[in-house]
């Protein structure tokens, strides 16, 4: 679920020291995204109060931490399904939604921002299919009409993204025709029909049968080995974060609280919160 609604309390003094920046890029590198000084509010509750964050380009980092932390609102963000109050987001060193000029933050012209829009894809825990559309529509509409593709260049990369993950002998089949799994898979193969250099995952098995989670999954791990896509992901299951990713972030109350390797974070974390946070949901 979102979690823009859940309110932010503040944290003890002394508990959650978080660090001034997270950043997993090369030095010199222009990272894929880079959060400066974000801050996002709804009403009085202050979701995210001056973050600052990178993602290399290639990397696939997962965000962890309790409801309400803030890392779906990251995503929307992303998407520009909310705007930030304060800071900047850049996409590949580019100003995303708004640029300092002359010292003052302004809002970037809509041309440019459609056009780093575009480079930025999603996955959403609740698929978001058109429920009047064939399979194959679903996933040729936005190359066609976004990009500009013909309808029979753009029905090419469709059937090679629909033999990818698993559904060639469905393009034709209405999406309410499909099963839960079925549906994600395919809207993962929408997603990378933009052919997108950010693909952003938000709880994307949440919704899905136990038993149907390991074909979504593997779908997400072969994108992962054969090609360069950056992702950065939101979930609850830890075993996803575990095998889809290279860095784990733990947020609390709008940051950034540890990050580690995988491996590291999930046998050895060294703060206290990610500690009491992996006990709850690992039951252990």
């Amino acid at each position: 679920m979102p979690e823009t609604t859940a309110p932010r309390d503040a944290a003890p003094s002394g508990t959650v020291p978080a660090p001034a920046r997270a950043t997993t890029t090369v030095q010199g590198a222009v990272p894929a995204i880079e959060f400066q000084g974000v801050v996002k509010r709804f009403g009085d509750n202050t979701v995210l109060d001056g973050l600052d964050f990178s993602v290399a380009k290639g990397d696939r980092v997962t965000l962890i931490g309790p409801s309400g932390s803030g890392k779906t609102t990251i995503l929307r963000l992303l998407m520009t399904l909310e705007e930030a109050d304060g800071g900047i987001i850049l996409v590949d060193g580019d100003p995303y939604t708004h640029e300092i000029r002359g010292g003052k933050r302004v809002e970037v012209p809509e041309k440019r921002r459609r056009a780093v829009r575009r480079r930025v894809g999603m996955v959403f825990q609740q698929f978001n299919l058109f429920p009047n559309m064939s399979v194959l529509e679903n996933i040729i509409e936005a190359p066609m009409h976004v990009l500009g593709l013909t309808r029979a260049q753009a029905t090419v990369r469709a059937e090679e993204l629909l033999d990818q993950v698993g559904l060639a002998d469905k393009r034709d089949a209405r999406c309410t025709q499909l099963s839960g799994g079925q549906q994600q898979r395919v809207a993962i193969a929408r997603a990378l029909a933009m052919d997108p250099e950010i693909l952003l995952l938000d709880e994307v098995t949440s919704a899905l049968d136990p038993e149907i989670v390991a074909d979504v999954l593997g779908v997400l791990r072969e994108v992962a080995e054969t090609t360069d896509i950056t992702m950065l992901i939101v979930t609850h299951e830890m075993q996803f974060a575990r095998d889809v990713s290279n860095r784990v972030l733990m947020f609390d109350h709008g940051r950034i609280v540890e990050e580690a390797d995988p491996e590291t974070m999930f046998t050895s974390p060294t703060h206290e919160r990610t500690q009491e946070f992996l006990r709850a949901v690992l039951g252990d």
